[in-house]
């Protein structure tokens, strides 16, 4: 075979190889990685970061591959299991897949998860109902970093809840069976371990009924990045109203809402449907955002509602 002709034949094996629909993320959730976020936006030898990783997780040596094009500089792809100072996450390489957007993590996860990381004592002991959990970012940084005693990830989407099932898995947590019923809900039972009870629910806010939602008897509620359209923020706002109908025999649960405004007139809708139910809800003050990198230019918030 003439040199030309191999040359040809390697680029098209090149030019008609598939590009991968998923790859793999580790979020770090400790401050003191700040140095590795800086040695990854100065374009440090992807082995000189690998090096100081082992260095602070030296139980658990990790291999630091090269970042991709477009990869976010907030995340390290490793090959190695998670330590438990960071969250790794298996996600689509592709914004939409599968009908759905929640197969990716977005910035409002990154904003919650931080907002929880310094305030652990919201969360420390108390059973937390996350809806819309989408990949599971900022519910894995929460059951490694604020001790809840149990925790509900919740999402509609098949395919984002098998995601979310094998994420929560990867990061060294068990899984409870799936279930709303009230006698058999982990929340009702003795646990005496220091790893949270951890269930995934399937919820549609549309036909998800009162008692299904008073069984996981949730003392804080959150969500990240589900006010995206008008649709949306009206299947949550009544799913909200029928979370504080039917818990009316328990303390009032908070629930925090972390969201980026990219349409004021969808996050006036919220609030003004929120008032218009009688739900009261103040905002949060805004955190310093040191711990991830987060897209440039955008305006993220966070509400406390009280059910």
């Amino acid at each position: 075979m003439e040199p030309l002709d191999e040359l040809y034949e390697a680029l098209a094996e090149v030019l008609m190889a598939e590009e991968p629909t998923q790859c793999h993320r580790s979020y770090l959730l400790s401050c003191h990685f700040e140095k590795v976020r800086w040695m990854q936006s100065h374009n440090v030898c992807p082995s000189e970061i690998g090096f100081l990783c082992a260095a602070l997780t030296p139980s658990r040596p990790i291999q630091i591959s090269s970042l991709s094009p477009g990869s976010r500089i907030n995340s390290l792809p490793v090959s190695a299991q998670p330590s438990g100072d960071s969250v790794t996450l298996s996600e689509s390489t592709a914004i939409v897949s599968h009908g759905t957007t929640g197969l990716v993590t977005w910035d409002a996860a990154l904003y919650l998860a931080e907002w929880a990381i310094e305030n652990p004592a919201t969360f420390a002991h108390r059973t937390v109902l996350e809806l819309g959990s989408g990949a599971g970012l900022t519910g894995l940084a929460i059951c490694k970093t604020c001790c809840p005693s149990t925790y509900v990830f919740s999402d509609c989407h098949s395919c984002v809840l098998e995601q979310l099932r094998g994420n929560i898995l990867l990061n060294g947590l068990s899984l409870e069976p799936d279930t709303t019923d009230p006698e058999r809900h982990p929340g009702h039972n003795a646990h005496d371990t220091e790893s949270p009870r951890v269930t995934v629910a399937q919820l549609d806010w549309d036909v998800v009924t009162a008692p299904e939602l008073a069984a996981f008897r949730p003392d804080v509620i959150i969500a990240a990045d589900v006010l995206y359209c008008p649709e949306t923020v009206m299947s949550l706002v009544r799913v909200l109203q029928r979370l504080s109908a039917c818990l009316k025999d328990q303390q009032a649960p908070e629930a925090y809402i972390a969201f980026t405004v990219r349409s004021p007139e969808t996050c006036w809708l919220f609030t003004n449907e929120l008032g218009q139910t009688g739900i009261p809800w103040e905002a949060v003050p805004h955190h310093n955002q040191k711990l991830f990198p987060y897209e440039e230019h955008l305006d993220m918030a966070i509400l406390k509602l009280i059910l």
